[in-house]
């Protein structure tokens, strides 16, 4: 169900036609990404499955011991902009609250919660900015 107006709706009917090339170009994002933070100890990068193709909607990383709130922190003092979308687990949510679940009935999720971030990702990231955005995170984790 979707209620475009004819304006979007004609849009979206030319972005179609890049849908492949944006696609490409964000995967050619993540592996730059990839390559460039693969040797910090402190993050955990997305996997990758041999059996399919990622679209990387987002770019999600997981911080580790508890660095995540001052790693964003940090990125916003240099104005580079990341994003927790999920900052709370679901079964912690008022709206499922009747549950009865707890904080530590799902540990995995809980802590899952603490650690994620989303750096930059589009198909339009230059490759200043991707160096810019890469060393800004190691430069992070020399100094903490």
């Amino acid at each position: 169900n979707s209620r475009l107006d004819t304006i979007q709706a004609a849009i979206l009917n030319v972005k179609l036609r890049y849908l492949d090339k944006f696609n490409d170009a964000r995967r050619s994002v993540a592996d730059y990404y990839d390559k460039a933070l693969a040797g910090c100890k402190s993050l955990i990068l997305p996997e990758r499955s041999s059996f399919s193709t990622h679209i990387f909607h987002q770019y999600t990383i997981r911080v580790k011991d508890g660095k995540r709130d001052e790693l964003k922190k940090f990125l916003e003092s240099v104005k580079i902009p990341s994003m927790v979308y999920y900052p709370g687990p679901l079964h912690t949510q008022n709206a499922y609250s009747y549950l009865g679940y707890g904080e530590n009935d799902f540990p995995v999720t809980s802590e899952l919660s603490r650690e994620v971030l989303s750096l930059p990702m589009h198909p339009d990231l230059e490759q200043d900015q991707l160096d810019f955005i890469s060393i800004s995170v190691l430069e992070f984790f020399k100094k903490h």
